[in-house]
């Protein structure tokens, strides 16, 4: 099953809900939608970072080093970004190639191409949400796991989505992390598995949690939007 135009229409018709402060429905768990797709959702909250520095590492990783950096266990390979990554500059546009395991699921290929998240959520709102200081940073990925993704004409992995919305508080940030797979085998009897949401909570939870404990330290030494640390003693 490959999704179409009313099929996402209907499966993000409460997307926005995202962008929200308010406690939604799932802040973490896993759903089985009406089209025999799995909803994961998995919430952290990420002490001393924020929204701008977790988009700025989407354009610095670049090694499978720095992949180790974001979870020293699950994360295998970097395999590469294409052409429209730049450096420090963008990844809208860019696809990724990686191989990672999900918690105690062996490693898998994994290929994500991000998107302006403006073609899921509404423009209005997300400004106003931005504008409101509700978000401070909205990633938005297609995906799709295993050798040989099935990708679209315009090279989206047609299996899955991925959302990764921020929120700047006293703490740091809080982030909310939603993915929605199996769309290729949504209409069949080997629907993707409980085990495979519960092990992508896992390393939800884990790669950004180790993330945090490096990201302001790397933003402050190696962004180039000027941003100074602040003074500790």
């Amino acid at each position: 099953m490959k999704p179409t135009k009313e099929t996402e229409e209907v499966m993000f018709r409460d997307i926005n809900a995202l962008l929200s402060p308010k406690p939604i429905a799932l802040e973490a768990g896993i759903s089985r939608l009406e089209n025999g797709m799995l909803h994961i959702a998995m919430r952290n909250v990420l002490h001393q970072c924020k929204g701008k520095m977790l988009d700025w590492w989407f354009k610095y990783f670049e090694t499978t080093a720095d992949l180790k950096l974001w979870h020293p266990h699950d994360h295998v390979e970097h395999g590469g970004w294409d052409h429209k990554w730049v450096k420090n500059e963008n990844y809208i546009g860019a696809t990724i190639h990686a191989k990672e395991s999900l918690g105690d699921i062996p490693p898998v290929s994994a290929t994500i191409k991000f998107h302006d998240p403006q073609e899921i959520f509404d423009p209005q709102v997300l400004k106003q949400a931005y504008s409101n200081g509700d978000v401070s940073a909205v990633i938005y990925a297609r995906i799709g796991f295993g050798e040989n993704t099935p990708v679209d004409e315009n090279g989206d992995p047609v299996d899955g989505y991925m959302f990764h919305v921020v929120r700047d508080t006293q703490q740091g940030c809080t982030l909310r992390s939603h993915f929605y797979l199996g769309a290729l085998m949504a209409d069949s009897e080997n629907q993707l598995s409980d085990e495979v949401g519960f092990g992508l909570m896992e390393h939800c939870y884990s790669e950004f949690t180790y993330l945090a404990q490096v990201l302001p330290s790397l933003y402050y030494i190696e962004n180039k939007n000027g941003d100074k640390a602040p003074f500790l003693w």
